[in-house]
């Protein structure tokens, strides 16, 4: 998976270009779909910026082998972004884990 592609899956979803987040909370890690998108004004990222993190966050999706969990999650929830409450997107990343929760 691509920056792209992970700006894809959302804005067709959503229908617009949220941001993202990776979370550690109970010794689980959570990719979050925040309230924010690229589309406003207020945006702290330059399109350059966004699509450098979308890429950033898509290859640890990639290298977790979590990409099918994240667009399947996507494409079924009924729960969408809003101020102040992101959607929490729940990876099972396996033994791998343990490299990523350690403090």
């Amino acid at each position: 998976m691509t920056g792209i592609q992970l700006r894809q899956a959302i804005a067709n979803k959503w229908n617009f270009s949220y941001d993202v987040q990776l979370r550690k909370t109970q010794g689980k890690i959570f990719l979050q779909v925040m309230w924010r998108y690229q589309e406003q004004q207020s945006f702290s990222m330059s399109e350059v910026e966004f699509l450098q993190h979308l890429d950033t966050i898509a290859s640890y999706l990639s290298d977790w082998g979590v990409v099918d969990q994240v667009q399947t999650f996507i494409a079924n929830t009924k729960e969408r972004p809003r101020l102040g409450k992101a959607v929490s997107i729940p990876l099972q990343i396996g033994e791998r884990s343990l490299e990523w929760l350690v403090e």
